[in-house]
């Protein structure tokens, strides 16, 4: 598949990759590295992982990164209940018998699989999205390095555990702290921006073919004007697409000229409006 075949493939289902991004995403895919996508939150880097996984018909295996996250909740871990109570089944057997057992408390039945661990051992190609890795700690950074260079993660009661199959992963960052050069050096590297005013039309038609196209014209113009105003929270693609479906439902043909009647609408588009953007113009 060239890069040219992978942007038809996204557009099909519905994702609208400019040149650029679809020919990092291809390049990622033939050397085999993670792809690092950076840029403000509602931009579609999530929804390129998700539009990746259905375009290429493989499994999507996210890991939704947080403070405090650690080897058992991105790794694996061992299933201690279970564990404790298979012990307690072989009180009052023999030495040798419990002695046995207890070799036998880390198989396969006790392990319980997480995002990364699952993703290296699924019996087909899989896409991993790691999302928002700017928000875990450096210290999950650092395990992470192991995961992306060598494409294995170690554990200690087994050993070293390689990729079934490598898996086509994607970094997502909103940018809200400093990513390690350690990091960035395993990945390549894409900076996706707020859509132009043609590539966002095209994803509004394309998600919404049901709207009127002069409604999708004008409601796109004014956000694409409104992202230039000083904002607290600048709206993404996803929060275009909330307002469309609602001016769909309470003004199909067009956007009201009445800013009172726009701002009953507006709830689905800024999650901080602030009185003084209340007298931008509609046309």
């Amino acid at each position: 598949m060239s890069d040219r075949d992978l942007r038809q493939a996204l557009h099909r289902v519905g994702y609208i990759a400019d040149e650029d991004l679809a020919t990092t995403l291809w390049l990622s895919h033939e050397l085999g590295r993670p792809l690092l996508l950076e840029g403000d939150a509602g931009v579609g880097k999530t929804a390129l992982a998700l539009a990746l996984a259905r375009a290429q018909g493989r499994e999507l295996i996210r890991l939704q990164c947080h403070e405090g996250l650690d080897l058992s909740q991105a790794a694996y871990e061992w299933n201690y209940a279970r564990q404790l109570m298979a012990i307690r089944l072989q009180e009052g057997a023999d030495s040798a018998s419990v002695a046995l057992r207890q070799t036998d408390l880390f198989t396969e039945e006790f392990l319980l699989e997480r995002p990364l661990l699952r993703a290296l051992r699924s019996e087909r190609p899989c896409v991993l999205l790691i999302d928002e890795i700017d928000r875990a700690d450096e210290a999950f950074e650092a395990f992470l390095l192991e995961v992306l260079s060598d494409w294995q993660i170690t554990v200690p009661e087994w050993g070293t555990i390689g990729a079934r199959h490598r898996p086509v992963a994607l970094l997502t960052s909103n940018g809200t702290r400093e990513l390690s050069d350690a990091l960035r050096r395993r990945c390549l590297y894409h900076w996706l921006d707020y859509p132009t005013l043609a590539r966002e039309t095209d994803i509004v038609r394309q998600t919404l073919p049901e709207v009127e196209s002069e409604l999708v014209k004008q409601a796109v113009s004014f956000v694409q004007r409104l992202r230039r105003e000083d904002l607290a929270k600048t709206p993404g693609v996803a929060e275009t697409l909330d307002w469309v479906r609602a001016l769909h439902r309470l003004h199909p043909e067009g956007l009201p000229d009445d800013p009172q009647t726009l701002m009953v609408s507006l709830g689905c588009l800024l999650r901080n409006l602030h009185r003084r953007h209340l007298g931008m113009s509609t046309s």
